[in-house]
C-alpha cells in the first residue's frame, strides 16, 4: 500500500521529469489532445443529427398515423366507370375512417398543390396547403405573427391565407404582409385574391407530404381546406411548358390520431385494411411515426457509436504514442532507476512514479482535449451552421477513455522500470 507522502513524492518527480522535456511531453500528449477533442466533436455532430431527426417525428406525435396519397406509376386499367385522372384518397375514405375505428379520436385531412403567387411585382411559386383549423396545432407550426386558420373561416370560405416565414420574406421583404392581399394562379383559370391573416415558421416534418421538399413547411401558403374545396375542386390543372397536366385528387394527406399509443400498430393495420379495400392501385401510403421514430433512434444510435468509434481510434494511437515515449524514457533514465533502487526505492516507488508521468500526460491533454472539443463543436455551429449538441456523458467518456489509455500505455513502461536488475542499471551508459 502506497503512502500519500509517497504518492505526493511520486507525483513530484514525475512533473519534474516532465518538466524536464517540456516539447517531448507536448507531443507525446498531442495524441490525447486530438483523440479527446475529436471524440466529442464527433459525438456531438451524432447527438445533434439524432435530435433533429427524432425531433421532425416527434413533431407528428407518436399516437399518430399519416395516410398519403401516392401518384400511381402506371395508369390504372381501362375499363367501366374508370377515372384515368383520379387516384389517392378521397372525402369518402376519410368518412370511413371517422366513422369505423372507434380508436381514431380525430382525422384531419390536407391538400397540397402548386400555384403562382404575387403581391405587386413579386412573384413567387409556392406550395398551397389546404388545411383545417387544427392542424398547424396538430403538427407543432408554431404561429409568428396574426393567427391561423380558424373555424370561421372554414364554415364562411374565407379567402384567407397564411404564410410560411420563408413565403412572407420573400413577397413582403422588410414589410408586414398581416392584412395584405396576394393572389394565386396556375395560369389557366382567373387568379384568386387571399388576404393574408398570419406569418408560421419554417418548419420540417419528417412525413409532411409528398414530393422531394414536401416536408419543408416553408416557401408555403395556407388556405382553408373548405375554401379550396369550394373554389378549385377536385381538378388540379397545370400549364407548363405548353403541356398541360391534370390530377384529380380530394385529400394529399390524412393524419390519424389514435386515443392511446398502445392501440397505434393495430389501428395501422386496421387502416392498411380498410384502404385496400377501396385502393386496389395501392395509390395510399400508410406510415407510422412510432415505428419511424423507434427506427430513427436505432440508426441514429448505430451512427453515433460508429462515430465514437473512429474518433476512439486516435486515442488509441495515442496512448500508443505514451507507451512509445516511456519506453524510451525508461531507456534513457536506467541509471537513474539504478541510482534510486541503490539507495532503497522500492520496486513498487519506480512504477509509481512512471505511472504518475503517463497519468499526467494523459490527464493533462485529456482535459486540454475536452476544452478544444467544446470550442470547436461551438465552433462549427456558428462559424460553418453545422448542428452540434455536446452532452456531459460525451465529455465524461472522452476523458475517461483517455485516462484509461494513459493508464493501460503506461503499465508496461513502468512495470519494466520496477524490474530492472539495480547493479546492471548502474553499469548502464
Amino acid at each position: 500500500m502506497i503512502s500519500a507522502g509517497s504518492l505526493r513524492h511520486a507525483v513530484r518527480l514525475g512533473i519534474r521529469g516532465l518538466a524536464a522535456h517540456r516539447l517531448r511531453s507536448g507531443l507525446t500528449a498531442l495524441g490525447i489532445v486530438l483523440g479527446v477533442a475529436s471524440v466529442i466533436v464527433m459525438l456531438a455532430v451524432g447527438e445533434a443529427a439524432r435530435y433533429q431527426a427524432l425531433k421532425q417525428l416527434q413533431d407528428l406525435g407518436v399516437n399518430t398515423i399519416v395516410l398519403k396519397s401516392t401518384k400511381p406509376t402506371e395508369p390504372p386499367a381501362e375499363g367501366k366507370g374508370t377515372d384515368m385522372f383520379a387516384y389517392g384518397l378521397t372525402y369518402a375514405d376519410l368518412d370511413r375512417i371517422r366513422s369505423n375505428l372507434p380508436t381514431v379520436t380525430s382525422a384531419t385531412p390536407m391538400r397540397e398543390f402548386r400555384k403562382n403567387v404575387w403581391h405587386q411585382e413579386r412573384k413567387r411559386e409556392l406550395r398551397l396547403v389546404s388545411v383545417t383549423p387544427d392542424f398547424l396545432l396538430q403538427s407543432n407550426i408554431p404561429v409568428l405573427r396574426g393567427r391561423g386558420i380558424e373555424t370561421q373561416d372554414e364554415a364562411e370560405y374565407a379567402n384567407v391565407a397564411v404564410l410560411g416565414e420563408s413565403a412572407a420574406n420573400e413577397l413582403f421583404p422588410g414589410r408586414d404582409p398581416i392584412g395584405r392581399t396576394v393572389m394565386a394562379d396556375d395560369g389557366i383559370f382567373d387568379p384568386i385574391p387571399f388576404r393574408v391573416v398570419g406569418v408560421t415558421a419554417d418548419k420540417t416534418l419528417a412525413t409532411g407530404g409528398a414530393g422531394g421538399d414536401a416536408a419543408q413547411f416553408s416557401k408555403v401558403m395556407f388556405i382553408p381546406f373548405a375554401t379550396d374545396r369550394i373554389r378549385h375542386g377536385r381538378d388540379l390543372i397545370t400549364l407548363k411548358g405548353g403541356i398541360l397536366n391534370v390530377e384529380r385528387l380530394d385529400v394529399s394527406q390524412v393524419t390519424v390520431t389514435v386515443d392511446r399509443v398502445e392501440n397505434v400498430s393495430r389501428t395501422a393495420d386496421a387502416l392498411r385494411s380498410l384502404i385496400d379495400q377501396f385502393h386496389k392501385q395501392k395509390d395510399v401510403q400508410v406510415l407510422v411515426p412510432l415505428d419511424l421514430l423507434r427506427k430513427a433512434e436505432e440508426t441514429q444510435r448505430m451512427f453515433t457509436l460508429i462515430l465514437g468509434a473512429i474518433a476512439g481510434i486516435s486515442l488509441v494511437v495515442g496512448g500508443i504514442g505514451i507507451m512509445n515515449i516511456m519506453l524510451a524514457t525508461v531507456t534513457e533514465r536506467t541509471r537513474e532507476i539504478g541510482i534510486r533502487r541503490a539507495l532503497g526505492a522500492k520496486q513498487r516507488d519506480i512504477a509509481t512514479q512512471f505511472l504518475v508521468e503517463t497519468l499526467v500526460l494523459s490527464c493533462g491533454g485529456g482535459l486540454i482535449g475536452v476544452l478544444l472539443g467544446i470550442a470547436a463543436a461551438v465552433g462549427l455551429r456558428k462559424v460553418v451552421t453545422i448542428q452540434t449538441a455536446v452532452e456531459p456523458l460525451s465529455v465524461v467518456l472522452a476523458f475517461g477513455v483517455s485516462l484509461l489509455v494513459g493508464l493501460l500505455s503506461g503499465m508496461y513502461p513502468a512495470r519494466r522500470a520496477a524490474r530492472l536488475d539495480p547493479i546492471d542499471a548502474l553499469r548502464h551508459s
